[in-house]
């Protein structure tokens, strides 16, 4: 049987992201309503789909009225994310919520009491923890292809000026001039987050570090953290928002254990690599960017791995190391 999915938000992510995705999940997934505030852009993907016109809306509150509707897919800014979600769970809608689905730890709190108290179904669109990558990573850890985990390194980098005048994420107004803490941190940091808690589990210590400058995008230019996790893992995770590296391959992500260590250079390289104490060494394929496909396909079959309980725990880590930065400061 297929879900008829209602969309909230017909942009970006949308176009490039999400609808790429559901495309290939025409046996899953139908569309049944669309909305955006402009109504244009909602119209002009309808006429694409052969979609009628009384299913394209500009106000997400009337659409939400249809009872046609099994899951809605919330795709809007950032500042936007609580309030719209807010009125999805209340109308008893079950939810896809683009990450992360509430700005504050507060308002996170208050949309899963929500969704329990009106038993629905709802997933964060979280898709590192769906990226093949990341869990052949995971499946390599837990078969201890490494041995014992001791530490990591992870180096996240991106040109966020260089990106914003371009046909990017970064060129949009409301990331450049955010109204949330935290900026480009907990927009594109908190991938980096979920996939930490993902392979190594909740951070069991923080301590972090942030050279501040003047740009409305991120409060810092880079964010230093040390993370220590359950079995006595612990990393250094770097975030830095004016740039990316210039050598390559970049630092990536690299895991050390006692029998060898792993190394993911981007998300996009098409390999894992994994190097043994004995010289040895091999590369695990993958492909690239494939979690936003494999999230909807989690969605359906209904054994949600990012559940909004998740993504609270990854908003809760964003705001620990925000609050870090300003104690030792």
């Amino acid at each position: 049987m297929k879900l008829r999915l209602g969309v909230i938000g017909i942009g970006f992510a949308w176009e490039r992201l999400h609808y790429p995705a559901l495309k290939q999940l025409g046996d899953k997934y139908e569309i049944a309503a669309v909305c955006n505030k402009t109504i244009e852009k909602a119209q002009n993907f309808a006429k694409q789909i052969d979609l009628p016109g009384d299913r394209v809306y500009s106000d997400h509150r009337e659409m939400l009225k249809r009872e046609d509707i099994d899951v809605i897919d919330l795709l809007v800014p950032i500042s936007e994310n609580y309030e719209i979600a807010r009125d999805v769970l209340n109308a008893g809608k079950n939810l896809i919520a683009e990450k992360p689905f509430a700005s504050t730890v507060e308002s996170a709190k208050e949309l899963i009491e929500i969704k329990n108290r009106n038993n629905l179904k709802v997933m964060v669109a979280e898709n590192f923890r769906h990226d093949e990558c990341n869990n052949i990573i995971k499946q390599a850890i837990n078969e201890g292809a490494i041995g014992e985990v001791s530490y990591f390194i992870f180096n996240t980098g991106a040109d966020f000026e260089k990106d914003m005048v371009t046909d990017t994420f970064s060129a949009k107004e409301w990331r450049q001039h955010p109204v949330y803490e935290g900026g480009s941190f907990l927009d594109g940091g908190i991938h980096d987050i979920a996939l930490m808690r993902f392979l190594f589990g909740d951070a069991l210590e923080v301590k972090a570090f942030g050279n501040a400058h003047d740009r409305e995008y991120c409060p810092y230019r880079n964010i230093n953290t040390l993370l220590k996790f359950n079995g006595d893992i612990i990393g250094n995770y770097t975030y830095y928002s004016s740039g990316s590296e210039l050598q390559t391959p970049p630092v990536g992500l690299r895991i050390f254990g006692t029998n060898g260590d792993i190394y993911l250079e981007s998300k996009t390289c098409k390999n894992v690599i994994i190097n043994y104490i004995d010289g040895k060494s091999e590369k695990r394929k993958f492909m690239p960017q494939n979690g936003y496909y494999n999230q909807f396909v989690n969605y359906y079959d209904g054994n949600i791995i990012c559940t909004p309980e998740k993504e609270l725990g990854d908003i809760e880590l964003i705001f620990r190391i925000l609050d870090e930065i300003k104690a030792n400061s």
